[in-house]
């Protein structure tokens, strides 16, 4: 008798032919407004989300509220004698729809260190876990920690009416935002510093503080994260972690359940584990290279045998994007005020020059452009952020500007649960026979 496992097996390999059959012969026909190439093809393209917080431009990557990158860092209230925006400044664009004053900056900034304080119990849950846990996990786990103390969650069994939900979310989202630094950095610390704890600095803006309670006192570093804060705040609402958050929120599920669920989509390897693995990649070019810098050509002759061994080269490529990401290109201008001699910045650079040509030429790649994780490890290695599976971590933080905002929106807006309709392959099939005029079969 087979096992289920080879049962199951038995029954799915051959239909996985037929719907690369599907996709490669009838990928174009449409099934109500989608294509059936979109329907397997994880809805790529489809217009069926609405998010007010960003937008993204194939051409012209990340807009916030319609301002470019580039804008929002001449436009954004920045810490005193610094160049870089302040997140805070960007949460406000996001949840208003208008770019903020310095009063209205301080004012977030004030909050967010009011609202930070953690119970202790948190602490513990996280003391719990094997130090070995992974970062991202910890992370989820402090998030699903600190749910006992959602109010919207306690609005909502206390039969609060419906149209006043946001605000409780407005509360929840704003409590959890100014603790997740000190969460993240108390893992840090736990993980990579021997549970060496760093209390917060008061006199510090949020992402500064972040910084600091991780250790990292450089100015330079907390310029850094400031910019890193904002550039990886939001992405339109497609994204995995943004999809997720809003779609676990539309069952009106707390902001603490719905980022945690999103947390744990950006810990999957295609969506927030990309610039560890670019930072592994180089390293690995320049330990099979002889180690040290290597040259342009070099460089090249490794990026063709990546190629040839089926590989991709990470930090290449975006899915929505046609040209080199507005994200790349401002943490490239903050590599050049801080660090213009950094060795791995610079080969970062020179992969740059060398890498689209070879992918255009190929064919194969719609953008051959790097994208914002093509050069963020750089700036943190240099920095002496070694601790690559820690990356996602800061990922998320900044993520949830974004996200949370987003979650504001949903519930003011009243949206209902998230429930798209599916079908099956065999009725996909049968849709392809009809319009071929052939009978339909049945499994």
């Amino acid at each position: 008798m087979s096992t289920l496992k080879e049962r199951f097996a038995e029954k799915a390999m051959p239909m996985a032919e037929k719907v690369r059959g599907f996709i490669k012969d009838h990928g174009d026909l449409t099934i109500g407004k989608v294509s059936i190439a979109q329907a397997y093809g994880g809805m790529r393209g489809v217009r069926a989300l609405v998010t007010e917080t960003s937008s993204l431009d194939p051409e012209r990557g990340i807009r916030f509220r319609g301002y470019p990158i580039p804008e929002l860092k001449e436009k954004l209230p920045k810490a005193p004698g610094g160049t870089e925006p302040l997140p805070e400044g960007l949460f406000y664009l996001m949840l208003v729809g208008e770019l903020p004053t310095e009063e209205d900056v301080k004012f977030i900034s004030d909050e967010w260190r009011k609202r930070a304080e953690i119970s202790n119990s948190v602490f513990k849950a996280l003391d719990a876990l094997d130090v070995d846990t992974h970062p991202m996990t910890q992370f989820s786990i402090g998030v699903m920690a600190m749910q006992g103390s959602s109010v919207f969650a306690k609005a909502y069994r206390d039969g609060v009416n419906k149209k006043e939900l946001w605000e409780y979310m407005y509360e929840d989202v704003m409590n959890l935002i100014a603790k997740l630094p000190r969460i993240a950095a108390y893992i840090y610390n736990r993980k990579y510093r021997n549970n060496q704890q760093i209390e917060p600095n008061n006199d510090l803006d949020w992402a500064a503080n972040f910084a600091h309670m991780m250790g990292f006192d450089d100015d330079g570093f907390q310029a850094l994260m400031r910019l890193y804060m904002t550039i990886h705040a939001d992405h339109e609402g497609g994204n995995v972690s943004a999809h997720t958050t809003h779609l676990v929120g539309s069952a009106l599920s707390d902001p603490y359940l719905s980022f945690a669920a999103g947390m744990n989509g950006l810990a999957g390897p295609l969506h927030g584990l990309a610039n560890q693995e670019v930072i592994r990649w180089i390293l690995s070019m320049k330990e099979e290279l002889g180690g040290g810098k290597p040259t342009k050509e070099q460089i090249a002759q490794y990026v063709r045998e990546t190629l040839a061994a089926g590989k991709v080269v990470p930090g290449y490529g975006h899915a929505v994007l046609r040209q080199t990401d507005p994200r790349y290109t401002a943490q490239m201008e903050f590599a050049k005020e801080h660090m213009p001699d950094d060795e791995l910045v610079n080969i970062v650079w020179d992969i740059y020059d060398v890498v689209p040509d070879i992918l255009e030429a190929t064919g194969k790649v719609k953008n051959p452009w790097p994208n914002v994780d093509a050069h963020s490890g750089a700036l943190l290695l240099h920095y002496g952020l070694k601790e690559y599976d820690f990356y996602t971590v800061l990922f998320g933080v900044s993520r949830a500007l974004g996200v949370l905002a987003s979650l504001c929106w949903d519930r003011l807006l009243g949206l209902p649960i998230e429930r798209p309709k599916s079908t099956t392959s065999t009725w996909i099939k049968n849709f392809i026979d009809e319009q071929k005029g052939e009978t339909a079969f049945t499994d």
